[in-house]
């Protein structure tokens, strides 16, 4: 009969079903090493710090390490540590911006843009000893460029200008940040349709109006979440302040650390309630720069 052609439910799954069984399997067994590795160097250590961050020397359970965060050193640490992420990551926004405009779409020739994204690729990513190295090289008492322009009468150093101090140390910061910008943002500039420029022009919009009107509104949830990231990114960095300055500038990363390794004032409960704190403004800034990164590709895509 014409039914018996159709399979019954006695039959089982189609074929082609538990082909797309084995696939799933397949992918979560190679998306495996990822969770394993966030388990292993995020959520553990993250897990480990939180617990911690309650405990005393001894292990016993206390609420004095929180407590402790509203002391004056600790939240001139954080103040400070604020203060350069904030004014690093704005002035690595608007000077990333200003290049990346400059190699996409200020008609600069194609050798000049893959240069400076190489360069920015490598730089994006060179901190810690040896980026102060360089700079102490370059800009300290006895750098290359103090004694130059010492010869030619101008000590920056009798000006006022120090490499170890907060200016300085935003200095060394914005070599690693504006390079990050570019990166960032240039998919973003690249993303403007043509279109939208040749409408606004049709309809009789300047080019300022087109900026003001169209081509900002587009790109500003890009701006502002490159700005929340490179927040992030000043925010955790360590080892380039360390190396630079010593510990003589009071941010929450050196001051972590001495809590974990002094032998004086060695108070790791203390060290741990700091990280706690540090992973919450890191936890806000990429969740606020992950949404405002899917409000700008809804733009893009269209």
């Amino acid at each position: 009969m014409a039914t018996d052609s159709f399979p019954t439910p006695l039959d089982g799954p189609p074929r082609r079903a538990r082909r797309f069984d084995r696939g799933s399997l397949l992918s979560w067994l190679g998306v495996a090493p990822f969770f394993l590795f966030a388990l292993a160097f995020l959520i553990a250590p993250a897990s480990f710090l939180f617990i911690g961050s309650f405990q005393t020397l001894d292990g016993q359970f206390t609420l004095e390490n929180f407590r402790n965060l509203s002391d004056p050193i600790v939240v001139d640490a954080y103040t400070r540590s604020l203060q350069v992420s904030f004014a690093t990551a704005l002035g690595g926004t608007i000077f990333g911006f200003l290049l990346a405009y400059a190699v996409t779409l200020g008609g600069l020739p194609r050798a000049i843009r893959s240069g400076l994204l190489t360069f920015s690729g490598v730089a994006s990513n060179f901190a810690g000893v040896p980026l102060a190295f360089a700079f102490i090289a370059t800009l300290g008492r006895i750098g290359l460029i103090t004694v130059l322009l010492k010869n030619i009468g101008l000590d920056i150093y009798q000006r006022g200008f120090s490499l170890y101090s907060f200016a300085g140390l935003s200095l060394t910061y914005m070599y690693f940040q504006f390079p990050l910008m570019v990166l960032i943002i240039t998919p973003a500039l690249e993303g403007l349709k043509r279109e939208w420029r040749e409408a606004a022009e049709n309809l009789g919009a300047t080019s300022g109006q087109y900026w003001r009107y169209v081509a900002f509104p587009v790109l500003l949830p890009s701006l502002l979440g490159t700005l929340i990231l490179l927040f992030a990114n000043a925010f955790g960095a360590y080892a380039t302040a360390f190396a630079l300055t010593g510990g003589t500038i009071n941010l929450v990363p050196i001051l972590i650390g001495a809590q974990m390794r002094g032998d004086v004032l060695r108070n790791p409960g203390l060290g741990y309630a700091l990280a706690v704190g540090m992973i919450a403004i890191m936890a806000v800034s990429i969740t606020a720069y992950t949404l405002l990164q899917r409000r700008s590709e809804r733009w893009l895509k269209r």
